[in-house]
């Protein structure tokens, strides 16, 4: 029909019907859509929740670790026995160490760079479980940050080692900052947790002889290295940092990973419960140390 040949009212009769037409056959594809809309933000809002950060959580102020699990693990864990080894190294000999006596199956297992406020206590919750004991190389400023968990990484018989303030590379450092960056961190663990560190590892393992030398003269700290190294800092996921903590691992070993990457937190359950199975039982490096000297000595 042609509306020109009309007249104005019944044009304006004729618009208002066809646009009337017109939004009752949006509103009935509307109507038909909506389900499907509502089933879509559902969708979004779960994989919202699902992929929901550990560190989120935390914001809000809910508890971080009640819902931990992980896949690798079913029913009971293995458990570490109990280790009745020495781990006096005050008369240790050993200026550096990098592994332990491998004639027996004792492996120590490290961690760098924490306390991290929020995969620290999740990591303690693992090792709890598996009545694991595991040395932790600490950063002073995140000691001062966070003494609540430095304090527990003592509580529950883990060991605390000193791994300076601010995180340098200490063969960059004159002698007097190498000292502040010990002396600070030594300061705030005794202050936070009422214990000595018995060791050190020097940030990225950098340090020289001579330097590696004094420390131990004057504080009476082994250097800590490590035999087992999963580059963990690349974020390679988490299976690939227990494989390869696993695949390298033999008697004597000293285990190095990160805290603060959640991802290789995550790896732990895998890594443990592996070389649990395999014989392997988990000690201190003090023990490691007072281990070898005693093996050394005969």
């Amino acid at each position: 029909m042609n509306l020109l040949f009309l007249g104005r009212d019944s044009r304006a009769i004729l618009t208002y019907l066809l646009c009337r037409f017109i939004m009752q056959r949006i509103a009935k594809k509307i109507t038909r859509l909506l389900p499907l809309l509502v089933a879509s933000i559902s969708l979004v809002s779960c994989a919202s929740k699902e992929d929901t950060t550990t560190e989120e959580v935390a914001a809000t102020g809910m508890s971080v670790n009640s819902g931990y699990g992980n896949s690798s693990v079913r029913g009971p864990v293995p458990q570490n026995p109990n280790v009745r080894l020495p781990s006096d190294i005050s008369g240790s000999s050993s200026v550096s160490i990098s592994s332990g006596d491998r004639s027996q199956k004792n492996i120590a297992l490290t961690f760098d760079d924490g306390p991290h406020p929020v995969n620290t206590p999740r990591l303690l919750d693992i090792l709890r479980r598996r009545n694991v004991k595991a040395t932790f190389y600490v950063i002073g400023n995140l000691v001062e940050r966070y003494p609540h968990i430095a304090q527990r990484i003592v509580a529950e018989g883990h060991e605390i080692g000193n791994h300076t303030w601010n995180h340098p590379n200490l063969q960059k450092l004159g002698e007097s900052q190498v000292r502040s960056e010990l002396d600070k961190t030594r300061d705030v663990i005794v202050k936070a947790c009422g214990v000595q560190p018995r060791t050190m590892r020097p940030p990225y393992g950098s340090l020289s002889t001579s330097q590696r030398n004094w420390i131990y003269r004057d504080y009476g700290y082994p250097t800590v290295m490590w035999d087992v190294d999963p580059l963990d800092w690349k974020k390679p996921g988490s299976g690939v940092v227990a494989s390869r903590l696993i695949n390298g691992t033999r008697n004597g070993s000293i285990l190095l990973v990160h805290d603060l990457h959640a991802g290789s937190v995550s790896a732990m359950p895998q890594t443990i419960d592996t070389l649990l199975r395999q014989g392997y039982q988990f000690v201190t490096v003090s023990q490691l140390i007072a281990a070898k000297e005693t093996v050394a000595v005969r």
